[in-house]
């Protein structure tokens, strides 16, 4: 007698990404199914049962213009709920926008279903009151935003997080579905089968976490215009010396009140963001050029270069030199690969924008 199939609810709303969304479906439906079959000649079913579930179940437009049309309205706890991505702006609150689906993660949660999210997902777990005095992990766009729910511990470096023994479960970046779907194949139905996914879809698990892909959000102030033109001001002069001192005397404030005005406005102390600014110049310097990693500390402002690779691998999770092989070489093989186009069959090369544009 077969055991039973592992009920996996994929929760659709119209702010869902397609590919994180289908993506998941492909992985759990190849589980156990493609490699017996297509590598070993032996018919075999997934033991997964996958479904698309919406609060309506009538066709819809998810975010990057793809129609979908759910398999099924959101009813009985499945074994396993997954929330991909969803498309929403950091800044406007989730409040009154997502209740159907709120109030059945709260029903799948209260009936012991594995609750997991990829990327900006995690948003709907806070929404529901799921993540209090919990560690999480959500796209690093949207860590702040998960911050502001109460008792929240974010983990802005990790890939993957689990709370609860194991009934809440949160990946990290946009492409963290995949982390995701492989560790869900692994754990319900063996390392092995977990594997041979990765192998036949060319997956690479996501070991060094976001902070190598993470950049500053350099949202120019409003509220605040005297802190909104430090910002600015700042951008084109972070590599000089004393740039907190400059940024006080340019503002007219005292450096009480602009440390606490710096603070509320960014998030961050006035010598964080200047760190900030200078490790995300640093990173489009390692990628598009040779220069040695001494010449390029000494150019976003940092004199002591075994300071600067110190501070690098504390922000990154990667030495200069590991960022460069990993980064460097992946715009060298883009650059390369387009190249190789036929004359009016690409837009002209352009680099990346400095921070400074």
């Amino acid at each position: 007698m077969s055991s039973p199939r592992i009920k996996v609810d994929l929760l659709a709303v119209p702010e869902v990404s397609a590919s994180a969304l289908y993506g998941m479906h492909d992985v759990f439906a190849a589980a156990g199914r493609d490699w017996p079959t297509l590598i070993e000649k032996r018919p075999a079913q997934s033991p997964f049962e996958v479904r698309v579930v919406a609060s309506d179940p009538g066709p819809f437009r998810v975010a990057n213009g793809v129609w979908l049309k759910p398999d099924a309205t959101l009813g009985d706890p499945p074994d396993i709920v997954c929330i991909p991505e969803v498309a929403v702006d950091p800044a406007s609150p989730l409040s009154g926008r997502f209740d159907a689906e709120i109030a059945w993660l709260q029903r799948c949660h209260a009936a012991h279903s594995t609750l997991t999210t990829s990327c900006s997902g995690a948003l709907l777990l806070g929404e529901a009151g799921l993540l209090k005095d919990c560690d999480a992990t959500t796209h690093w766009l949207f860590c702040d935003v998960l911050a502001r729910y109460p008792g929240v511990r974010v983990h802005r470096d990790r890939a993957l997080v689990q709370n609860d023994a194991g009934r809440l479960v949160m990946a990290g970046g946009g492409t963290g579905w995949q982390d995701l779907a492989l560790y869900l194949v692994a754990r319900y139905v063996s390392v092995d089968a977990a594997m041979q996914v990765a192998r036949l879809f060319l997956i690479n698990w996501h070991d060094v976490g976001q902070q190598p892909f993470a950049m500053l959000s350099c949202n120019r102030q409003k509220e605040d215009a005297v802190i909104g033109d430090c910002q600015t001001w700042i951008a084109h002069n972070y590599d000089r010396a004393s740039p907190v001192q400059a940024m006080i005397e340019r503002s007219g404030l005292t450096e009480r009140s602009f440390n606490r005005r710096f603070k509320k406005a960014t998030g961050m102390t006035p010598m964080h963001y200047v760190h900030t600014l200078r490790l995300e110049e640093s990173k489009l310097m390692l990628e598009r050029t040779a220069d040695p990693v001494e010449a390029i500390a000494e150019s976003v402002g940092y004199e002591d270069a075994s300071f600067f690779n110190r501070f690098f691998r504390r922000s990154v999770g990667l030495t200069p030199a590991q960022y460069r092989r990993r980064f460097g070489a992946m715009r060298k093989t883009l650059q390369q690969q387009t190249a190789r186009l036929p004359p009016g069959g690409q837009p002209a090369a352009a680099d990346a924008v400095s921070i400074r544009d």
